[in-house]
């Protein structure tokens, strides 16, 4: 790093939204959060980060303050994208800090220079992709159909004592959830293969819930070439209509904020898990 002393004119930091290749026109950047006037940290190698500059801690406040932060952090990465082609958006909250004798620019600008062979190289490979978001889900009642003891369990329902119904109905739902997924595990492969055939990488959701009465199948984001979202839309439409009991979810495009994997930044006062 640099021994050059910070200035009492630079900020204390930098909040960085996005890494994108250096050639991106400043002038398309807009606003950022709390409409803060963005600008670029650029080194000779190849990229730039997106910032502005950030005298607070990291943002904090109500849930609508932050679902609107992290809304205007997300409109700047899909800015960026638009104009570039390409981009590695940050998570919500990393604020590169001043060091004891770096400003938080010469800091940036030092991890970006260390970075560039492999920040140039991903941004490369993510050029012209979008993410989508998949997820399939299965109709429990529905998978459950065509099961001989799902069907006999209903049958007895209609001629048991009240007492019995009670302890029928609850062996029937476990029957339905277990027969659901079981069918679910069936299909995954399939329809993760036909999927990821269209795609040039595909990364699975731990996060999201199918809703009540369904089972997930496979929850992924996708990373795509855009001229590929209209196949990956006619083959789920296709899934769909395979199977009566499936359910199809579709989302995007975005910026491929799922693949925008890169290396550690400097130091950075941030919420655990946003890089």
């Amino acid at each position: 790093m640099s021994g050059q002393r910070s200035s009492p004119e630079e900020a204390a930091g930098l909040y960085v939204y996005a890494i994108v290749p250096a050639d991106l026109d400043p002038a398309t950047l807009g606003a950022g959060i709390d409409a803060q006037p963005l600008e670029l940290v650029t080194v000779a190698e190849g990229v730039a980060a997106v910032v502005h500059r950030h005298d607070a801690p990291p943002y904090a406040g109500s849930d609508r303050d932050a679902e609107r932060r992290v809304l205007e952090h997300g409109n700047v990465a899909e800015r960026c994208w638009a104009h570039a082609g390409t981009v590695l958006p940050m998570g919500f909250n990393v604020i590169v800090t001043r060091g004891e004798e770096d400003s938080a620019r010469e800091r940036l600008a030092e991890w970006l220079r260390h970075s560039a062979p492999a920040l140039v190289e991903r941004l490369a490979a993510l050029h012209g992709g979008v993410e989508l978001r998949v997820e399939i889900s299965l109709d429990e009642q529905a998978a459950a159909r065509e099961s001989p003891e799902a069907r006999q369990l209903e049958e007895d329902l209609r001629t048991r004592p009240p007492g019995v119904q009670r302890l029928l109905r609850k062996k029937l739902a476990t029957l339905v959830r277990q027969e659901a997924e079981a069918r679910a595990d069936h299909l995954y492969q399939g329809y993760r293969r036909r999927l990821a055939g269209l795609s040039r990488d595909v990364a699975e959701n731990l996060r999201g819930h199918p809703p009540e009465g369904y089972v997930t199948v496979l929850n992924v984001s996708l990373l795509a070439s855009r001229e590929e979202v209209p196949r990956i839309g006619g083959e789920l439409t296709d899934i769909q209509a395979e199977d009566p009991a499936v359910r199809v979810q579709f989302l995007g495009p975005w910026p491929p904020f799922s693949f925008a994997s890169m290396p550690n930044t400097p130091r950075a006062e941030s919420e655990p898990g946003t890089l």
